[in-house]
């Protein structure tokens, strides 16, 4: 199974995708050094009302690459960035490439005991933060190899009197008014910008080994692996990315940005592509169904990559049809399944085409698409990316899969990653020579579309979040009236599925289910957090006491249809 020899999703091709690219061997950063030059009085970033040109972007990022230099960061080290969509998260990413080291990015959302983990695991020496999240990353700092944090807030980068008047918003909507000291080792953002020099500093990297990102992904086994990304990895999946979307105009598109950059998914079709194609983003820092809907009116946004609940929130708004959409021309889905009828629906309330993709984290990530102007099928993911290689592994024979056989999705391609940081055997495990192993269940029919039957065996997808159950059952198990704990997935009109936790309390104890929900939010994100309980007696066991969960999936099934 070295090589593919027939591939059939070819013949599908539109003649303007190419079944085969030639690769720039660049780094990434080298992306938004080209844009200030093609580009350098053109908009690159909206934010909340403060616009960014390209050249501003590229010389803030500078900037911030010489003060990161003179805290010590050299080539290959890992600066960590826990931002939500703003252009400090823009700045930051770019910064650090340009500095040499290595992203690590940080989902905003963990608490303490997951911060902690990923610093360690990924030995990053500086942080750069929101202020919201700073208690949190200052209270395992000393726990960690943490040598610096950088702290940065909305405000800003706001435009008067937007900046002085958000610090009174934040307050009130969260409740946290984040007061610091800064010192040798806790910095400003903006003091750091302000006073780094806008020079380009020299590296000497080979994109198709150096790693440009350690992305971390959760496993059904142990703690969250960081995914080794090269910057050719990156580069190719932009690249990829831009043939697909061939009727896109380089320095004319207009992106919402609402994708969260600390997610594979957004840096790769929002941020990446845009700034490799010199496009206009418009960010928003928070998943807002009517600011989104207002955005795309007011801007004229011609593309809006999402996850399906993105979709939903939009079609569910109430001012949807006041609203002017007719802009959009593309729409690619990913994260998790596309319902149809979403698809249907926002297709006839925008100008657009609205069609699911398929990849992971490992993939950086894209490997399957359905062709956003050509043929595509009902309820199929739709067709490998050029230069992609997807097959089936037959379970039953260990070969390629027959048409219509259901197996295993295998991937091999240019964008695949390095392997596991740090790792070894996980590595190994998840490789069958060039192929990489998703650990998904598909299958491809006669003529060449992909379908998925279903995710990852256990993994549960809630608005676009991957949620590892037994994750979620370790911090269960942690606490001390809880004897047996299961995870599932059960739908949710939303979310696409939500965490539900069955329980086995110890003998003569009693638990509530606020009980639990208190315990659980301190130890987990909150997009972690199971939404149902199910106080049990007993749960389902094999003969050797493993819990077996399909029998509470199949249960939950059960019930849904009588509902």
């Amino acid at each position: 199974m070295e090589t593919l020899t027939e591939k059939p999703w070819f013949q599908h091709y539109p003649k303007e995708i190419p079944t085969s690219i030639d690769y720039e061997v660049a780094t990434l950063q080298s992306y938004l050094k080209r844009a200030a030059e093609r580009y350098p009085n053109k908009e690159a970033l909206h934010f909340m009302g403060k616009e960014m040109t390209y050249q501003e972007v590229y010389e803030e990022a500078l900037k911030l690459a010489n003060q990161l230099k003179s805290l010590g960061v050299k080539q290959g080290d890992r600066v960590a960035i826990m931002l939500a969509n703003t252009p400090q998260a823009v700045i930051s990413y770019y910064g650090a490439l340009l500095a040499g080291a290595i992203v690590v990015q940080t989902n905003p959302l963990y608490v303490e005991r997951e911060i902690e983990h990923q610093m360690n695991d990924s030995g990053a020496k500086v942080m750069i933060c929101l202020d919201l999240v700073y208690p949190r990353v200052a209270s395992v700092k000393e726990k960690t190899p943490l040598e610096h944090i950088i702290v940065t807030g909305i405000k800003d980068y706001l435009p008067f009197p937007k900046n002085m008047i958000y610090p009174f918003i934040q307050k009130k909507n969260t409740g946290i008014k984040v007061e610091l000291e800064y010192s040798d080792r806790l910095h400003s953002f903006v003091d750091i910008v302000n006073k780094g020099k806008a020079e380009e500093i020299p590296l000497d990297i080979d994109p198709k080994e150096d790693l440009a990102l350690l992305q971390y992904t959760g496993g059904t086994t142990g703690p969250a692996k960081g995914v080794m990304l090269t910057h050719y990895n990156l580069v190719v999946n932009t690249q990829q990315c831009e043939e697909w979307m061939y009727e896109m105009v380089p320095g004319e598109e207009i992106i919402i940005a609402a994708l969260p950059f600390f997610h594979v998914y957004g840096m790769t079709t929002v941020m990446n592509l845009g700034i490799r194609m010199g496009f206009k983003m418009i960010i928003i820092p928070k998943f807002d169904p009517k600011g989104i809907l207002k955005a795309i009116e007011k801007h004229k946004a011609t593309l809006y990559p999402g996850a399906p609940t993105m979709y939903i929130g939009l079609l569910n708004h109430p001012d949807i049809k006041k609203h002017d959409l007719s802009s959009i021309k593309a729409c690619i889905s990913g994260s998790a399944p596309l319902p149809v009828e979403v698809q249907t629906k926002f297709e006839e309330a925008t100008n657009g085409s609205l069609v699911e993709g398929y990849g992971l984290t490992e993939t950086s990530p894209v490997a399957v698409s359905n062709l956003i102007w050509g043929q595509r099928k009902q309820g199929s993911i739709g067709l490998p990316w050029p230069d992609t290689d997807v097959a089936i592994l037959s379970a039953e024979t260990g070969e390629e899969a027959q048409p219509n056989e259901v197996g295993e999705i295998i991937i091999k391609g240019p964008q695949v990653m390095k392997g596991y940081w740090n790792r070894p055997e996980a590595t190994q495990a998840s490789f069958r020579g060039e192929w990489f192993l998703s650990g998904d269940m598909g299958y491809m029919d006669d003529e060449g579309f992909f379908y998925i039957v279903d995710r990852k065996k256990d993994m549960i997808i809630a608005g676009g979040f991957n949620i590892y159950p037994r994750e979620v059952e370790e911090i269960l198990y942690e606490h001390e009236d809880v004897q047996e704990a299961c995870v599932i997935g059960v739908p949710d009109p939303y979310r696409g599925e939500t965490v539900k936790a069955f329980i086995v309390p110890k003998e003569g104890r009693t638990i509530t289910e606020e009980n639990l929900d208190d315990y659980a939010r301190k130890h987990l994100a909150a997009y972690k957090v199971p939404k149902f309980y199910e106080f049990r007696e007993e749960l389902p066991k094999t003969m050797v006491g493993k819990i077996l969960r399909r029998v509470l999936v199949e249960e939950e099934k059960k019930k849904a249809q009588k509902d």
